[in-house]
């Protein structure tokens, strides 16, 4: 027969720990705030590599010439009044390196490409997404993907003295790009902003060797609607998993529920008070799922306490029917717990960027999760139940069960 543990003498306790802990909370989310990424405040986000160009294209003549390069091509366009309309296309396998590349593309004429490395991959070249594809006698760079020898510390120190910015890397190794954010309004402060990113990376690294793979700007009004949304979607799980908990439980089942689910969520804002994670939709995505984890720990949990108050009829307290169901489901939840850990773990230590943040929120509140099933909601229903008697059943007091038997 298996050994029952006496969870019950560990509620108190419990209770005390994360109650100390949501204060600890309170605190760094006054004093320190919550790290807002671009999806919640207006600002800029640009992500830039840094690599010495491979190649450089440039045109002189009276012809329109736009380029277009994707990993497979180079495509070149042709057009204007006093030129015959074309489009000229240097497919990757006929033309594998840059130097191949480069003897093709001069036979156009009045274009000029200058090699600096032609053993390199034409597959791994990009350009300056800031920069127009139109080529002129301003030369436009081709750069090489994997290529890259700057840390995170060099883009911080080329950056210092920036407000409000923050960096991240994507990506390992040689190949390697850098997510700068920073908060900033609409209008002139915006742009002086970014020349004086810009002009600060340039001067670190030189100007031709910083290239912009992506940029974007979040406006007031959209992170003030993602911000709404996103409270409007936390209570909306909340309330229809009331809803759902009341429906198949009693009212204090539903109630000990959603304060795990609260207890997990005013965990896991502590943590990014504290450590400063940045608060993006890819951790709040986080923070809704270990919602939905948590509160399926809890209902198994509960499906068990609700079964032994049926068939334990030689139950003398509450505390003993629970103490049962959760030692009955302890193996299940530290096994559930400990298998969807090893797969954020792994998320963890071999992505970057957003989803890396989104494994530690996971990691955070996956832990939690099953610490709050076992201790947190069924200490609320042990209270809510410490008068229970085995002749009420499964109903939570005399009036109720005499109700039930009219």
């Amino acid at each position: 027969m298996k050994k029952n543990i006496n969870f019950s003498k560990g509620f108190l306790p419990c209770a005390i720990i994360s109650l100390a802990i949501i204060v600890f909370g309170v605190v760094g989310f006054f004093t320190k705030g919550i790290n807002f990424g671009i999806d919640y405040k207006p600002g800029h986000i640009e992500e830039i590599r840094v690599a010495t160009p491979v190649a450089e294209l440039s045109y002189s003549g009276d012809a329109k010439v736009t380029i277009d390069l994707s990993s497979s091509k180079l495509e070149v366009v042709i057009s204007g009044a006093s030129v015959t309309n074309e489009t000229k296309s240097y497919e990757f396998v006929e033309y594998p390196t840059v130097q191949s590349l480069a003897s093709a593309v001069c036979q156009i004429q009045g274009v000029k490409m200058t090699v600096k490395d032609g053993s390199f991959d034409s597959t791994k070249l990009f350009m300056n997404s800031a920069v127009t594809n139109q080529l002129s006698e301003t030369v436009t760079y081709l750069y090489p993907l994997g290529a890259s020898s700057v840390s995170i510390d060099d883009v911080r120190n080329a950056l210092a003295g920036v407000n409000g910015i923050s960096i991240k890397q994507l990506g390992e190794g040689a190949d390697v790009s850098y997510q700068i954010r920073v908060g900033v309004s609409e209008g002139s402060e915006q742009a002086s902003v970014l020349n004086s990113i810009n002009d600060k990376l340039y001067s670190k690294f030189g100007k031709e060797s910083v290239a912009i793979v992506k940029t974007d700007f979040i406006g007031s009004s959209s992170s003030k609607s993602n911000t709404l949304k996103s409270i409007i979607m936390l209570a909306l799980t909340l309330l229809l998993i009331w809803i759902y908990a009341a429906f198949r439980f009693h009212w204090d089942f539903a109630l000990g529920s959603i304060i795990a689910l609260l207890h997990d969520t005013c965990i896991m804002i502590t943590f990014i008070c504290w450590t400063q994670l940045e608060f993006s939709a890819t951790v709040l995505a986080a923070v809704l799922t270990i919602i939905g984890y948590s509160i399926n720990a809890t209902v198994v949990i509960l499906d068990r306490v609700r079964y032994n108050l049926k068939y334990m009829p030689e139950a003398k307290n509450f505390k003993e029917i629970l103490n049962k169901a959760l030692s009955d489901t302890l193996v299940r939840s530290i096994l559930t717990t400990a298998t969807t850990l090893f797969a954020v773990v792994s998320l963890y230590v071999f992505t970057t960027g957003s989803i890396k943040d989104f494994a530690l929120a996971m990691i955070v509140g996956l832990i939690s999760g099953m610490y709050s099933s076992i201790f947190i909601s069924s200490g609320f229903i042990a209270l809510c139940r410490k008068n229970w008697k085995p002749e009420y059943g499964v109903h939570h007091s005399a009036k109720t069960a005499a109700k039930a038997t009219e």
